[in-house]
């Protein structure tokens, strides 16, 4: 593992690291945030899964969340959202392909050799980071659009490994909208029932754990309609009830605007969790 960025933010750090995955087949980087009070003890950590064409980078330098993580004593993790290099294959569209792993484990050529984003968020990156950082063994989840959809299906289905879950503008239901049916049709194949591990809405139905889910979508997002439809999702909770909390905020698009000005509440929602 090798320190790449290491930055002086609030009254922590702000590090970037690389490493060889082991699940991935490949170098990957991760941002963490460091508070001061990791210096003197274990922090727990809130894992935050990012969006379409997105690196680790982007929610570390647009989110404004190392304040709210520091006034609470919190790790954040960010890691890259698909395996990099040349060695990887890719696809000339902007949503499969590099920066577009949805965070599942691909059973299809030429996907296969290196996609399996699900095993690394849920086990060879919270091994690194317990190993090498002083972090604990409380954990949280949280991400944004393909981010968002990733955190939740990982919550649902990893009962009692995390201690909360949010989400901002997620695709709920990937089985049923572009996005995500070009995605799973290439990493998982043709046959649907194979997709079904992956969709949060059918997922929420069979829940072994009722982790409640927060949910905060804008309503001016130009996606609202045609990729995320959060309404399905909340069908899918009443109809088993499953605790959601989901709010509609007027004005508010799918950009980074929306994520910065709420993502104080989301961390403190978090920490809550985390050390309660």
């Amino acid at each position: 593992m090798e320190r790449i960025e290491h930055r002086a933010c609030f009254d922590g750090w702000q590090d970037v690291y690389r490493h060889e995955s082991a699940s991935l087949n490949c170098s990957m980087n991760f941002s963490v945030f460091l508070p001061a009070l990791a210096s003197r003890k274990k922090l727990p950590v809130l894992y935050w899964l990012s969006g379409l064409t997105c690196t680790e980078q982007n929610f570390t330098t647009k989110a404004g969340a190392q304040q709210y993580a520091s006034r609470h004593g919190v790790i954040i993790v960010a890691p890259d959202t698909s395996p990099r290099g040349q060695q990887v294959a890719d696809d000339m569209g902007y949503d499969l392909g590099k920066g577009a792993g949805f965070y599942v484990n691909a059973t299809q050529k030429p996907w296969a050799a290196h996609y399996r984003m699900y095993d690394y968020v849920v086990t060879e990156l919270p091994e690194l980071i317990e190993s090498e950082f002083p972090a604990s063994e409380a954990r949280s989840i949280s991400g944004h659009s393909m981010g968002g959809h990733g955190a939740i299906v990982v919550a649902l289905r990893n009962p009692g490994r995390y201690r909360s879950v949010s989400a901002f503008s997620p695709i709920v239901a990937p089985a049923q909208v572009p996005w995500g049916k070009k995605a799973f049709e290439a990493y998982l194949g043709p046959d649907r029932t194979a997709w079904r591990q992956y969709d949060a809405c059918d997922l929420v139905r069979s829940a072994a754990e009722k982790l409640p889910l927060l949910v905060d979508q804008g309503a001016a997002d130009e996606f609202l309609e045609t990729q995320l439809k959060p309404h399905l999702l909340k069908a899918s909770c009443e109809a088993v009830g499953h605790p959601l909390t989901l709010r509609l905020y007027p004005g508010f698009d799918h950009s980074y605007y929306f994520i910065t000005t709420f993502i104080g509440n989301h961390i403190a929602f978090h920490a809550k969790a985390l050390h309660g």
